[in-house]
């Protein structure tokens, strides 16, 4: 049975039409919507003028839509309130969950708040209006609101960055006024999901902080290293409320009803209530209210029986919704959330189907074709967004599926059961706890398999590119010839992708070479010189975390400490590597700045020398090589990032490129000299100023990349490390590995370790 597919051409043109019309001024958009409608009345040419005529309804009513709303973001005073950056006393509605934003180095996490702006005050007048807005609070009250909640409050106004209906920024230090109490509906919700937290209170930590992002998308508790796991998997879908937990939901309700004999019309009816309550129990933010209509129109659509009204339900899904906020156009969870339900009702049931002719079993066909489906129809926004293709989310999604409804569903009976009968409620906790400590498994070993990710490039261009691989792929699959050299290609690719092993041995390694210490924002390596015996480079910015890697270790001897430069991520941990260890020399650069940090540098004592460029010196069975800078760099964006130590160590016939902070145009002065690197220590934590034609000189099998975990600089640069993959590196990062090893392994080949902080 062909899909319906009428009413698609007008969805595309809605979502598009939006996407421009975001980006262009009121008026422009005003006439796109014009030149559309008068596209849409008169199209009179060809057999399938009413394709053109839906495309163009669908334009104008995208462009109408959204060119209303930008009006109403540009509107005075507010706009030029915001550019002089005005501090004024604000009324807000609270639109959504206050949630922390990631914690910077040294400053504690912004909370980050959707709202609607009710009115401005600014001491000379008050003004009625009615815009969106984001605010940036320093105080934790404001997670104690709830959505649709009155507040007030005094901010600083700022531009917003663009590209969507916010209407300005607003700056908070203080704590919000509550005014008037939540709806019932938000209090309600609150209720259950504080009585679900409470029963997974004596639950393990991962299972239990994971149990209630699985049923109300609640990750308030989430362990960071699990999200972390979940997201490099393809599992991060689980923690948020999207189409999939309706699914479950609604299709355990279909179930029900159906085993009653009730028919579609009462099962539809029964689909709706309980979509309903659910959408309550996790809040009705624009978020849930999207995935509910996405989800919920095709199941209603399937529980009448009409399976061909699914795309038809989903393409006017689109259309009502872009209608009624344009700004999900641009939004990338909307995109994933049509594109997963389109994969389902459209690929899915093909594939099943091949799947069944082929003799499998009706159960093990949907188990395989539903979550392939899903991401292949996601494929090109996923890889647009992270500039990868992941080989881990298929497996790891077909592993995890039989886990998610059991897990959702007895949560949800906690949740429901925990105003009044909480011993109940924690019974059934922590048998949904069974489940969801399997997905901590899956998630953790997951993230563990050599080369999950494939490098592909990222932004709208990879997105379209990977979008036409997938297009032609399903068109070609119907040819046998084609599956197999697709078979051929993918394995291909997986074994190319894995030039490296990955140890899950203890710690340490046995055979490690060279270590990048987990100090923070910061640098600290040790390369091994011996039983006992490392020379270290740099200090990191603290003591504890230098001195607590060395130890894990067992250095006790440091035959020789290299400084790259001065700055205190760097040289700060000092006293740690010095702490009850034997430091024979130290290795500095010979540019003297910062003064001061050079000045307590060599203040301990330590008999010091300058590195000569084109010296080379050897301790134990380490050879260190000098290569920069080559002469003093001056008058860059920094000077004593450019100026840092480069070092070539070779440690049991393995070559690393240790680059300190080194930026461009130290980079581009190395061009001459022999760069060729099994393993890079990436520069400047992963900075964006970076050498293409440096990177290429060097082509390292393995990248080490020291960075902080939510640092205060967009470290490490994504765009650099899509670099950096797609040149063949296994990239290792300490925010997110903890101490990272290099290995020459018991077969002679290279290989990583590492140890989760």
């Amino acid at each position: 049975m062909s899909a319906d597919l009428r009413l698609v051409g007008a969805a595309l043109g809605c979502w598009f039409a939006a996407i421009g019309a975001l980006f262009l001024p009121a008026a422009a958009g005003w006439a796109l919507a014009g030149g559309a409608l008068l596209v849409a009345v008169l199209w009179r040419f060809g057999r399938a003028r009413w394709i053109v005529a839906a495309a163009a309804a669908g334009v104008a009513c995208g462009a109408a839509a959204t060119a209303a709303r930008v009006g109403e973001r540009d509107a005075e005073p507010l706009r030029g309130l915001a550019v002089r950056h005005a501090t004024v006393r604000v009324g807000l509605v609270i639109t959504d969950d206050p949630r922390l934003g990631r914690a910077h180095v040294g400053r504690d996490a912004t909370v980050i708040v959707p709202a609607r702006l009710d009115w401005i005050d600014t001491g000379e007048q008050r003004i009625v209006l009615s815009a969106r807005v984001l605010v940036l609070a320093g105080d934790r009250g404001w997670l104690g609101l709830l959505p649709g909640q009155h507040a007030e409050a005094s901010a600083r106004l700022s531009p917003p960055d663009g590209g969507d209906l916010g209407a300005a920024l607003l700056s908070v230090g203080a704590g919000p006024v509550p005014v008037g109490a939540a709806p019932w509906v938000q209090r309600a919700a609150g209720t259950l999901r504080a009585g679900l937290q409470r029963a997974c209170v004596g639950l393990p930590a991962e299972p239990g902080g994971l149990l209630p992002g699985l049923v109300v998308g609640d990750t308030s508790r989430l362990d960071p290293d699990l999200a972390d796991d979940f997201k490099t998997t393809g599992l991060t879908h689980l923690t948020a409320v999207s189409g999939a937990n309706l699914a479950i939901v609604v299709g355990l309700v279909l179930a029900m009803v159906r085993w009653c004999r009730a028919g579609p019309r009462m099962a539809a009816v029964v689909c709706v209530l309980a979509l309903a309550g659910f959408v309550v129990l996790v809040r009705p933010s624009p978020s849930v209210l999207r995935a509910a209509a996405m989800g919920g129109l095709a199941l209603v659509a399937l529980a009448l029986g009409r399976p061909r009204a699914a795309v038809p339900a989903l393409a006017a899904g689109v259309l009502g919704l872009v209608v009624l906020d344009p700004e999900l156009a641009v939004d990338a969870g909307f995109a994933l959330s049509v594109l997963a339900t389109g994969g389902l009702v459209l690929i899915a049931p093909r594939w099943t189907q091949a799947l069944e002719d082929r003799g499998w079993p009706r159960v093990a066909a949907e188990a395989v074709a539903v979550p392939a489906a899903a991401q292949a129809a996601c494929a090109p926004v996923i890889a647009a967004i992270s500039a990868g293709v992941s080989l881990t989310t298929i497996p790891a999604n077909l592993l995890a599926a039989p886990a998610v409804a059991p897990a959702t569903i007895l949560g949800l009976t906690s949740a429901v059961l925990s105003p009044l009968l909480p011993s109940l409620a924690a019974f059934a906790a922590w048998i949904a706890s069974w489940p969801a400590r399997w997905l901590v498994f899956v998630a953790h070993h997951g993230a563990d398999v050599p080369a999950g990710l494939l490098p592909w490039p990222g932004g709208t261009g990879g997105g379209l590119l990977l979008g036409a691989l997938v297009a032609a792929l399903l068109a070609g699959f119907r040819w046998p010839v084609v599956r197999r050299w697709v078979l051929v290609a993918a394995v291909a690719a997986v074994l190319g992708a894995v030039p490296v092993r990955f140890l899950a041995a203890g710690w340490p390694p046995r055979g490690w070479l060279v270590v990048a210490c987990d100090v923070g924002q910061g640098d600290a390596l040790a390369v091994s010189a011996g039983p006992g015996s490392a020379v270290v480079v740099d200090a990191g910015p603290e003591p504890d975390p230098v001195d607590g890697c060395l130890r894990r270790l067992g250095v006790r001897r440091v035959p020789l400490l290299v400084i790259s430069h001065f700055h205190v991520d760097h040289v700060g941990g000092l006293d740690g590597v010095l702490r009850g260890r034997q430091v024979d020399g130290m290795l500095v650069p010979a540019f003297a700045e910062p003064a001061a940090a050079r000045a307590a540098v060599l203040g301990r004592g330590v008999p010091s020398a300058s590195a000569v460029p084109g010296s080379a010196l050897t301790v134990g069975d380490v050879r260190i090589e000098v290569l920069g800078p080559v002469r003093p760099v001056t008058g860059t964006r920094s000077d004593p990032n450019n100026n840092s130590l480069v070092l070539a160590v070779t440690a049991n016939g393995i070559r690393v490129l240790l680059t300190g902070d080194a930026e461009t145009e130290e980079q581009l002065s190395l061009l001459p000299l022999a760069l060729r690197a099994d393993v890079l220590k990436v520069a400047h934590h992963g900075s964006a100023y970076q050498s293409d034609e440096f990177l290429a000189e060097v082509a390292p099998r393995v990248a080490l990349v020291s960075v902080g975990v939510g640092n205060d600089y967009g470290h490490p640069s994504a765009v650099l490390l899509a670099r950096l993959e797609r040149g063949g590196a296994r990239v290792m990062r300490t925010d997110q590995l903890g101490d990272v090893a290099v290995v020459r392994d018991a077969s002679g080949g290279l290989a990583v370790a590492a140890r989760r902080s």
